[in-house]
C-alpha cells in the first residue's frame, strides 16, 4: 500500500503484546502509519505515560509517527453525538500531527468499521478474537501480576513496583531483602520475582581475584581487602550493572525487590574515592529508574557481623546518614526500620502491599469498553 497512511487508535491502558502486533502488522502495508493515544483524565495512567510506551515500542518502525489526545467523551457506539464527539476530537489530533487524510484504519474491534467510513478510509481488521495473541487492556488491568509477560516491554518497565533494600554493611538488608522475596513469590502472580542481589560485593571478590593473582605473578605479598585500590570507573561500571540487574527483574515481575541499587553505589564511591569523584553518582542521576520506596535497614540494635570483606563497625552510624540525607535530597521516598527481623519484616510488608495495590488499581470511566477473551478474562 504504497503511498497510503494508515491509522490506529486505542487507550493503551496499558499497552500489550497484541497492540505492538498490530502496530508491527499496519507498519508493514501502509507508507505512514499514525498511532494515536486516546486518554481520558478519568484514568489512572496519564496520557504522556502511555504516549512514551508507544514512542519506544515503535522506535524501531521508521514509519510510525505517534501523538496523544484527551478524549474525555463517553463511548457509546449507536450514539450519534458520542461518534461525532469522538470523530472530531480524531481529526484535532491528526491536524495537530499535520495528518489530513487517511487512507487505513486498522483495529482489533468491531467499532473500526464505523470510524473507518467517517474518515472514507478502508477498514482492516486484525484478530478480532484475540486468537493470536490472547491479550486485552481490560485482562491486563484485571490481573496485572498474573498477566505480566504479555505487557510490552516499555509499560512493564515503567509499572513495575520497585522496591530498594539499602542499609549500612551488617544491617540486615540482604536478610530482608530474601525474605520479603520468599514472602510474595508465594503469592499468585509474583513466583517470578527475580533475584537482585549486591552486584558490587561481586566485583569486589572479582577486584580482589585480579590482585591477588597480579601478586602471585610479581612475588609480592597477597592483598588484604584494605589494599584494594578503587577508581572511579569501578564504581560507575558496578551502578550501570546493578541498573541493568533491576531492569532485568521489572520484565519477569511486576514487583521488583532489590538488595541495594545506583544510588546506594554513588555513597561506596564517596566513601572509597572521595566526594570530589562523582562516575557512580552520575550513573545513578541519569540512569535510575522510578522508584516506589527505600527500605532503609538502621544500624541501630544490629551486632556488626565481619565477615572478612566489610569495611567496618565505626562507619555504620555515617553511611546510615549519608543514605538518609541522601534520599531526602533527592526526594526519593523512603522508611527506615528499626528493630528485630521479623518486626521489620512485617511492616515493609504492610507498605509493599499498599504500593502494590496502588500501581495495579487501573481507574475506568463507566462507559468504557469490557469485552472478554475466550477464557472469560476481561479485554
Amino acid at each position: 500500500m504504497t503511498g497510503r497512511t494508515g491509522l490506529i487508535i486505542g487507550k493503551f491502558y496499558p499497552l500489550h503484546a497484541g497492540h505492538v502486533s498490530l502496530i508491527e502488522r499496519a507498519a508493514r502495508e501502509v507508507d505512514r502509519l499514525v498511532v494515536l493515544v486516546m486518554a481520558t483524565q478519568l484514568e489512572t495512567i496519564p496520557l504522556e505515560r502511555r504516549v512514551a510506551w508507544v514512542t519506544t515500542a515503535t522506535a524501531g518502525l521508521g514509519s510510525v509517527t505517534v501523538l496523544g489526545i484527551l478524549d474525555d467523551a463517553p463511548v457509546h457506539y449507536d450514539s450519534e453525538i458520542a461518534w461525532v464527539a469522538h470523530h472530531e476530537v480524531t481529526l484535532a489530533a491528526l491536524r495537530s500531527g499535520g495528518i489530513r487524510t487517511i487512507d487505513v484504519v486498522f483495529s482489533s474491534e468491531n467499532y473500526g468499521a464505523e470510524l473507518a467510513e467517517r474518515l472514507n478510509a478502508v477498514h482492516v481488521l486484525d484478530d478480532l478474537e484475540r486468537r493470536r495473541i490472547p491479550m486485552s487492556g481490560t485482562a491486563a488491568r484485571e490481573g496485572l501480576a498474573e498477566r505480566w509477560d504479555r505487557l510490552a516491554e516499555p509499560a512493564r518497565l515503567d509499572l513495575a513496583t520497585r522496591i530498594v533494600v539499602i542499609g549500612a554493611e551488617s544491617t540486615g538488608t540482604t536478610t530482608l531483602s530474601e525474605a520479603l522475596r520468599a514472602h510474595y513469590r508465594a503469592r499468585p502472580g509474583y513466583e517470578a520475582i527475580a533475584e537482585v542481589d549486591e552486584y558490587g560485593r561481586r566485583f569486589t571478590y572479582e577486584l580482589h581475584a585480579r590482585a591477588l593473582a597480579e601478586s602471585h605473578a610479581s612475588g609480592s605479598p597477597e592483598p588484604a581487602i584494605d589494599d584494594l585500590v578503587w577508581l572511579p570507573e569501578h564504581f560507575a561500571h558496578i551502578a550501570r550493572t546493578q541498573t541493568a540487574m533491576e531492569q532485568a527483574a521489572a520484565l519477569v515481575s511486576s514487583l521488583v525487590i532489590a538488595d541495594t541499587d545506583a544510588f546506594a553505589t554513588s555513597l561506596w564511591e564517596r566513601r572509597y574515592v572521595g566526594a570530589h569523584s562523582t562516575a557512580a553518582h552520575e550513573a545513578a542521576t541519569t540512569g535510575l529508574p522510578r522508584r516506589d520506596l527505600y527500605l532503609v535497614t538502621d544500624h541501630v540494635g544490629v551486632p556488626f557481623d565481619q565477615d572478612g570483606w566489610r569495611d567496618g563497625e565505626h562507619i555504620r552510624p555515617e553511611m546510615t546518614g549519608w543514605i538518609v540525607d541522601g534520599l531526602t535530597t533527592r526526594g526519593l521516598p523512603w522508611v527506615l526500620l528499626r528493630g528485630p527481623h521479623e518486626t521489620r519484616l512485617d511492616y515493609a510488608i504492610e507498605v509493599i502491599d499498599a504500593l502494590v495495590e496502588k500501581n495495579t488499581t487501573f481507574v475506568s470511566p463507566a462507559w468504557a469498553d469490557v469485552t472478554r477473551l475466550a477464557d472469560g478474562a476481561g479485554r
